[in-house]
């Protein structure tokens, strides 16, 4: 048993260093959806940086005044520019702010292995080894923590 224990903890050590190690992949800009509208229909980045004043206008649903329609081409060729010629999102920026959001929603093994097992001491190492944009992994740990706590509690009840 113990030997099971060790090497679980080892595998989830070695995935989250690992992790934690690897580069960063970039974001496509054809994958990265933005919402548009009040009617929460979705656009690329790469559709968006393309996309007619009109067909913009039909998606929405409403109509843009001369000085909206300037904005919108402005905002079109900076846009533009911070897609590379791979199709990659080449801003750090929109790079940080997409994987924040786009990050944390699912769920993470590893730090919820790491927390469940080491406790305390996994929701501290979760901090040490991961980067700002890993958030989702740190609040795994955590939750992998409260999990082992409900456990320990209710064997120290019963």
């Amino acid at each position: 048993m113990k030997k099971i224990l060790f090497l679980l903890a080892a595998f989830v050590i070695v995935q989250t260093v690992g992790a934690a190690i690897a580069p960063s992949a970039k974001i496509k800009a054809s994958e990265a959806m933005i919402p548009v509208g009040a009617t929460g229909k979705q656009i690329s980045m790469q559709e968006l940086s393309t996309i007619s004043v009109n067909d913009f206008e039909q998606l929405t649903g409403k109509k843009m005044g001369s000085v909206d329609k300037l904005m919108f081409k402005t905002a079109q060729k900076k846009l533009r520019h911070t897609i590379d010629k791979d199709g990659n999102i080449k801003n750090k920026k929109i790079e940080k702010l997409y994987k924040k959001h786009g990050a944390t929603s699912g769920f993470n093994i590893g730090g919820f292995a790491l927390g469940f097992f080491l406790f305390l001491i996994g929701v501290l190492i979760a901090y040490l080894i991961s980067a700002d944009d890993q958030a989702n992994f740190r609040k795994w740990a955590w939750v992998g923590a409260a999990v082992s706590l409900v456990i320990i509690l209710i064997f120290a009840v019963f």
